[in-house]
This record gives C-alpha cells, sequence and structure tokens, in this order.
C-alpha cells in the first residue's frame, strides 16, 4: 500500500491535482483540494492509502507549492 499525504493548509486552490487525477482528487467548497476518500490526521494533513500510486505521483510532480506527498 502506497500513501498519499496532502498538506491541506498550504493548498493555494490552483487545480492542476484535481485535472491530473481527478479519479483521486477533488476540489472542495473552500476552493481548494482534497483527496478523495482521504482521512484528516492530527497534524491536520489528509492521508489516503492506495493499493497503486498510479496518478497520485503526476499529480504532487504538478503541485505549484508542493503539499502532495507520495510515499510508496
Amino acid at each position: 500500500m502506497a500513501k498519499v499525504i496532502q498538506e491541506y493548509k498550504k493548498c493555494i486552490g490552483c487545480g492542476s491535482c484535481a485535472a491530473i487525477c481527478s479519479e483521486y482528487w477533488k476540489m472542495t467548497d473552500d476552493g481548494k483540494a482534497k483527496p478523495i476518500g482521504s482521512k484528516l490526521n492530527s497534524n491536520g494533513n489528509y492521508e489516503l492509502e492506495v493499493e497503486q500510486v498510479g496518478c497520485n505521483q503526476e499529480a504532487a510532480e504538478a503541485c505549484p507549492v508542493e503539499c502532495i506527498h507520495v510515499k510508496p
């Protein structure tokens, strides 16, 4: 299992992750992106466990503020 972590507070809502990887990312009502099906951890970051990294790596690389991290 891989883990996708998003530092939500750093997100500027550019939408690149949702455009590149709409299977796992969506824009929220507050204008920021969030990983679909993720859980908020004690640090205020969203975490999502996935079988395969898939397009999440491309989403992380496209993020201008580098708030998406993929851990294999």
